[in-house]
């Protein structure tokens, strides 16, 4: 009887969960072949302005992202190989960093800033090999607690900064969305939240396809000064 029950019980959350609608800046997209091809990589941050950047590119590139939250650089680890596949793109955005220096119950940062480093730069250049034009995103602002569920973090600008010489070493273009969003944090911001108003993704999104638009007509342009 209560082997039965607990069957039922299963069976009942897995059809739950299968109801659940999934986020749509998870589902994939197809391919108008005639466009380019753009990645976002990053977290939950990331998956509030998809959306918003997709219908901004409509008829410039095909936006694809990752098929989840991005999580910390111990996730993009793992997963990398499989969110790349074999395909081929033309510009990829990417960001890790609030999963990162978020607080375990230890009080340990979930990735202390030594490994950060570390998993960021092998992240890179995994990247580089693509042939992609890439972007870093700056991790966005983080408030004060107390915060909604109850959790804490280490500083973004830290993380940022170990981000910012990784990029500048390589080459690679900073889209500094914290301080693009900071000013009008307070405004844009989910209340006690890390996450964003869907006007605040609606911001980040601007700047988002904008960086990206320039970077494919950069892309475009003929080569110069050669034989």
């Amino acid at each position: 009887m209560m082997r039965a029950i607990f069957l039922f019980s299963f069976f009942l959350l897995g059809t739950i969960h299968a109801q659940r609608p999934k986020n749509p800046a998870l589902v994939p997209i197809v391919d108008d072949p005639a466009l380019p091809r753009v990645l976002l990589i990053g977290d939950s941050i990331s998956m509030g302005y998809t959306i918003p950047v997709r219908k901004k590119l409509e008829g410039k590139a095909n936006l694809h992202r990752i098929p989840m939250n991005g999580g910390p650089t111990t996730r993009g680890l793992s997963h990398f190989e499989r969110w790349l596949g074999d395909s081929e793109w033309d510009v990829i955005h990417f960001n890790w960093g609030i999963h990162d220096l978020r607080h375990m119950d230890d009080g340990k940062r979930q990735v202390e800033p030594e490994d950060y480093e570390r998993n960021l730069r092998s992240l890179v250049k995994r990247l580089e090999k693509t042939g992609a034009t890439l972007i870093w995103a700056s991790t966005t602002p983080i408030p004060d607690p107390p915060l909604k569920p109850e959790r804490t973090f280490g500083d973004e600008t830290e993380y940022n900064r170990i981000a910012a010489s990784i990029m500048k070493e390589h080459g690679i273009a900073i889209n500094d969305l914290h301080t693009y969003v900071l000013p009008r944090f307070s405004e844009l911001q989910v209340p006690q939240d890390i996450h964003f108003r869907p006007e605040g993704s609606e911001v980040l999104a601007e700047k988002v396809s904008a960086v990206i638009a320039k970077t494919l007509t950069e892309r475009k342009k003929p080569e110069t000064g050669k034989p």
